[in-house]
């Protein structure tokens, strides 16, 4: 398989790790030898019940007998779309209780950044230093890492940076804004949380100017934090969140959700004012209306803490210098980024699945399944412990 992966699709990188893939179940992937790798990652975040969970494995295979696509989004009432919308709504704060549904997390974050400037009549938006959105060209324009943009430019224009965490930078934020877009977490910073009432006080300035706060919640959303959303944690309701990964149960989905009165306005001047064949697709919303609801009637969401705590526990090491974030959604940060890369590949031949963050280098990624189990979670942090003792007594 090997070959051919390498020979007709298209790659990210010049080295992928191609593990060739035979199955998948609950906290585990297994290769074409049968041999398991424990699964500290959930594909970015994105499987929240880890592997082919039975329910989600039986909402699909319901929904596959009955229809598959129908029609583009937004025209027909369709149960599974429909079903999925109102339960999230049921769990957000007012006035956030309509949503689009798309086909994955840089295209939620294309739909906001349209909405925020359709409801503002305004241009400007500011981003945040170090963060990362999507790779399609409007999410590609809110990073500032010249060197990922360059090759790509133009792009979006009118676009201005803040510090995540400074607050005398919101005096950049004013009348002539849009929207503000930050992550509640940083991600591909390096899991940074907001300090204090960070996030609340950027809503506020926000409010001041008539500005739209968005927060991008793909990656600490759906309960991955201890929380249904990771700004339940901080004291805030965005004018809009958007949402992937894990709310798919394992398939493409995305969604920004906003109050109805800001969302009716991509009805109309000008009708579509944002379109998608697939948002919306039958068998994913059915996919995510199963995750939704085991996330929010179990007590996976509680037990996410719990099993944070354990990994600080079992986690402790001369060269690991700290552990960021929230609930299961941490970095391991160590002393340096060969050791970092270090530990991730030989993790893979031991039989443990980590991975990189995108701009902190020192970061090793621990986002396993809100599922795992806590004797797979002390099975993993022991083999990480084991590679920085090989690594500490080699150097």
């Amino acid at each position: 398989m090997k070959d051919l992966f390498l020979k007709y699709q298209a790659q990210t990188t010049p080295h992928p790790l191609a593990l060739e893939i035979s199955h998948a179940k609950g906290s585990y992937i297994y290769d074409t030898n049968n041999k398991p790798y424990l699964d500290f990652v959930a594909g970015v975040s994105a499987c929240a019940l880890g592997h082919c969970h039975p329910k989600v494995v039986e909402a699909i295979k319901q929904q596959a007998d009955q229809y598959l696509h129908v029609m583009v989004y937004g025209e027909y009432a369709q149960q599974p779309a429909i079903d999925l919308c109102q339960l999230i709504a049921k769990h957000l704060p007012d006035p956030l209780e309509s949503t689009y549904l798309v086909n994955s997390g840089t295209e939620a974050i294309e739909g906001a950044i349209k909405l925020a400037k359709r409801v503002t009549g305004r241009s400007q938006i500011i981003a945040a230093h170090n963060a990362y959105h999507g790779n399609t060209i409007g999410s590609l324009s809110l990073m500032d890492f010249e060197a990922r943009k360059a090759p790509f430019r133009p792009l979006l224009p009118d676009v201005s940076h803040i510090t995540f965490n400074y607050e005398p930078h919101f005096k950049h934020i004013t009348t002539k804004t849009a929207c503000v877009i930050v992550e509640t977490i940083q991600g591909g910073a390096g899991f940074i949380e907001p300090k204090d009432d960070y996030l609340k006080n950027l809503k506020a300035r926000c409010k001041v100017v008539g500005a739209l706060l968005i927060l991008d919640e793909i990656q600490p959303g759906i309960g991955r934090t201890g929380k249904l959303f990771g700004f339940d944690n901080y004291n805030v309701i965005p004018d809009i969140v958007v949402t992937g990964k894990g709310l798919g149960g394992g398939l493409p989905i995305g969604a920004f959700t906003a109050s109805k009165a800001h969302m009716s306005q991509l009805q109309d001047s000008p009708k579509l004012g944002h379109i998608t064949t697939f948002g919306g697709n039958p068998l994913i919303a059915a996919s995510a209306l199963a995750t939704l609801k085991e996330i929010t009637e179990s007590d996976l969401m509680s037990r996410t803490i719990e099993k944070e705590k354990l990994i600080r526990q079992y986690l402790k090491h001369p060269l690991i210098t700290e552990i960021r974030g929230r609930g299961l959604m941490l970095a391991a940060l160590t002393t340096s980024e060969e050791i970092t890369s270090q530990v991730i590949l030989e993790a893979q031949n031991e039989g443990l699945i980590l991975f990189w963050l995108l701009f902190e280098s020192k970061a090793i990624r621990i986002t396993p399944p809100l599922t795992i189990s806590k004797e797979e979670l002390i099975k993993g942090c022991g083999i990480i412990i084991d590679l920085l003792n090989k690594i500490e007594h080699n150097n």
